[in-house]
């Protein structure tokens, strides 16, 4: 199988507002669905400055995996910095951070945010996988001196005795669906392909067999290899090596995150089989761009990143105001597949929108 990855159409307008029909919200407007209706116009939309000078700067704290590969915290935590500085918001914010399979480091920093001799105003815990971290997220949510958002979740636990007062996420299930169908639509029917899946748990099991179960129903697509990576550039290249060497018959990989893209992507470039291996990625952060563009990545699900970030601002507006009832439990930013059949024009207009406050590099 050879795989045409330079093939830029000329033609084709893209609208942002094609993005935003991939927004989790039913046509039905009850009342929860017309505040995310509304949340998401606000987010979209310019700043309005906060309506009454705060008389101390706002305390932050922030706990998250930003030490990896991916610059999806950081260009979250850029888009929530200069996205308050727009709203006029004066804030002081500590940064927490670990690597994505450092899930003890972040219980100690969970200890000494609960205990800050000055308390904090806000939370944001991005949680390296939300089972391993459910005792944090409610020990947190269990304090009365802040408010609790969780970062690149968005599946409250009904079991929990104490909830975060919101989550903000980018829906992984809509992002493995959305790829499934470009894929097939691309590649067809009866294609045999390797996924290199992260960490056992709820994000892995969106992004990775949300994806197998997908191509499998309506493609008839057949796994031939699963390697867990643990979200890691090395394991994504392990996990290429492996296929390349016992599984001759696989002509697509499927990779769950950044970290893993770019070992794969690695491996491949090696072994002189970027041409005729697909690759997916996931994000569609920067890093994964500029692989769309030199040629190097087929697909992958983009998320328009800022949209956490500057919801996030949002809510902590609104809860300064007295309006935390304008802030959805679940926020949901935009996604949409970008690809090497891509208009290069589209993609720059999907770049700007999606990094529109953290910039595209």
């Amino acid at each position: 199988m050879t795989i045409n990855r330079r093939k830029w159409l000329v033609s084709g307008v893209f609208s942002l507002l094609s993005v935003a029909t991939i927004i989790l919200v039913p046509t039905a407007q009850s009342a929860d669905e017309q505040v995310k209706q509304n949340f998401q116009a606000t987010v979209s939309a310019d700043p309005i400055e906060l309506s009454t000078p705060a008389k101390e700067a706002v305390r932050i704290a922030v706990i998250y995996p930003s030490a990896d590969i991916s610059d999806f915290w950081v260009k979250n935590y850029t888009a929530l910095t200069k996205r308050l500085f727009a709203l006029n918001v004066p804030f002081h914010i500590d940064e927490f951070s670990s690597k994505q399979i450092e899930h003890s480091l972040q219980t100690e920093y969970t200890k000494q945010v609960l205990n800050a001799e000055k308390p904090y105003d806000f939370v944001i815990f991005g949680p390296s996988e939300l089972a391993l971290q459910a005792d944090n997220i409610q020990a947190l949510s269990k304090s009365d001196r802040f408010k609790t958002f969780i970062w690149a979740f968005h599946t409250p636990v009904a079991e929990w005795k104490y909830q975060p007062d919101a989550w903000f996420d980018f829906s992984s299930e809509m992002g493995a669906e959305v790829l499934c169908d470009h894929v097939i639509n691309h590649l067809g029917t009866d294609v045999e392909f390797a996924a290199n899946r992260g960490i056992p748990g709820i994000t892995d099991t969106q992004r990775s067999q949300g994806f197998i179960d997908c191509v499998t129903e309506k493609g008839e697509w057949l796994t031939a290899y699963e390697h867990f990576g643990q979200y890691q550039k090395l394991g994504g290249a392990d996990g290429v090596r492996l296929v390349l060497d016992n599984f001759p018959e696989v002509s697509v990989i499927h990779n769950a995150n950044t970290a893993m893209t770019m070992g794969a992507i690695d491996a491949l470039r090696d072994a002189n089989r970027l041409d005729d291996i697909y690759v997916t990625g996931w994000g569609g952060t920067a890093k994964e761009i500029e692989k769309i563009r030199t040629g190097e990545l087929d697909a992958t699900p983009m998320r328009m990143s800022d949209d956490l970030g500057v919801a996030t601002a949002e809510a902590i507006k609104a809860h300064l105001e007295g309006r935390a009832n304008q802030v959805p439990l679940i926020y949901l930013g935009r996604i949409t597949v970008v690809h090497n059949e891509m208009a290069e024009r589209e993609l720059n207009m999907l770049t700007r929108e999606a990094f529109r406050y953290s910039g595209a590099q």
